[in-house]
Formats: C-alpha cells, sequence, structure tokens
C-alpha cells in the first residue's frame, strides 16, 4: 500500500507538531473534526466553481490531519473508542465532500454527465471499499486485501485534480476511471476473500 510506504516519511514532521500541539491542550478528536470542517468546506467551496487546484491545496493541507490526529492519540498512550468512530466517521464525511464537489463542476459549468456519473461511482464504491473491510472486522475477520484504501483514493484524486486545474485536462478523467476500475475490484476482492474465511470459519 502507497500507504504504508509514505506515513514513515511523513511522521517525522508530524510528530514534532503533535506534540506541540497536545501541550497546547489539543484534544486529537479536536483536530480530527477541524481537518474534517476544512476538508469539505475547501472540497464544496472550491471543485464546484471549478477552482480545482486551489481546491486540491486546501483539501490536502487539512487531509494531512488524519495523521495528526492518530500521531497524538499514540503519543497519549491511550486508545478511545469515541476517537476511533469519530475518526472513521469524518474519513466517510470528508471523502463524500470531496467527490460530491466533483460531481457538482461536471453538472455544472464543468459540462461533463459521463464524468459526473464516474465520479458517483467512485464516491459509493469508496464507500462499499471501506464498509467491506469495517464490517467484516467487526465479523472478528481480515478484510486487508485490495489497492483502493482510503490513502490511494485520495492520491489519485487529488493529483488528477490538481494537475487539471493547472491546465493538464485529462488528468482529472484518467485518475477517475482509474480509481472508479481499481475501487470495483477491491470490493470484488474484499467479497471473495470475506467469503473464503467464512468458509473456513465453518469447517
Amino acid at each position: 500500500m502507497l500507504s504504508l510506504r509514505v506515513r514513515p516519511a511523513l511522521a517525522r514532521v508530524v510528530d514534532p507538531v503533535a506534540g506541540a500541539l497536545l501541550r497546547a491542550g489539543v484534544s486529537p478528536d479536536a483536530v480530527t473534526v477541524v481537518g474534517t470542517l476544512g476538508v469539505v468546506s475547501g472540497a464544496l467551496a472550491f471543485f464546484p466553481r471549478g477552482m480545482l487546484f486551489v481546491g486540491t491545496m486546501v483539501v490536502t493541507a487539512f487531509v494531512l490531519t488524519d495523521m495528526l490526529d492518530g500521531a497524538m492519540a499514540r503519543r497519549l498512550e491511550r486508545r478511545s473508542l469515541f476517537g476511533a468512530w469519530l475518526d472513521s466517521t469524518c474519513d466517510r464525511l470528508a471523502d463524500a465532500a470531496v467527490f460530491s464537489g466533483l460531481v457538482l463542476w461536471f453538472v455544472g459549468d464543468g459540462d461533463d454527465r459521463l464524468l459526473a456519473g464516474v465520479a458517483l461511482f467512485c464516491l459509493v464504491a469508496g464507500s462499499l471499499v471501506s464498509y467491506a473491510k469495517a464490517r467484516a472486522e467487526g465479523l472478528g475477520l481480515r478484510c486487508d486485501v485490495g489497492f483502493a484504501e482510503r490513502a490511494e483514493r485520495l492520491i489519485i484524486v487529488l493529483v488528477g485534480a490538481g494537475l487539471s486545474g493547472l491546465g493538464v485536462s485529462w488528468a482529472l478523467p484518467v485518475g477517475l476511471w482509474a480509481l472508479a476500475a481499481a475501487s470495483a475490484v477491491t470490493v470484488v476482492q474484499r467479497l471473495l476473500e470475506v467469503r473464503r474465511q467464512a468458509a473456513a470459519a465453518v469447517r
């Protein structure tokens, strides 16, 4: 997974910031909420107006708080059930805002109903990818297969949107189609993996 390779490098920057915020009395949950509000505001304020590069920069800045709140929680050396639930719930809200902003662009001045449909498919399929894993884990199974994890999905769509905002017009369509395919394959992979584990559990 791309996230497993990128996280160690980002941790060198994130960990000192996490420590400083904790010393200032900021809680991980507060960082989660602020980050989510930033992503939602940036995506819905800029993407529907075609300001793809600016929107990408704003969204990316706040997406990084997803690592920051986790680093803060680890430094506190305690696991918060509410914090874990809040983080996952806010992730779904942030993802919905990013793809909804693109859908609004394509059905508006972007004038491409097909890509609007692809972006909507990416949103739904991405939610299924996350739900399949969460539900499997709730049943005591593992479901880590597939490429299209949340980090990978965000990297693909934000790189595509950012490049399109800089004039590389094909970047976002290619990114969305690739993401749609990867998400669909990941959903099927997870379905088959859970089915395999469930069958093995009753033998």
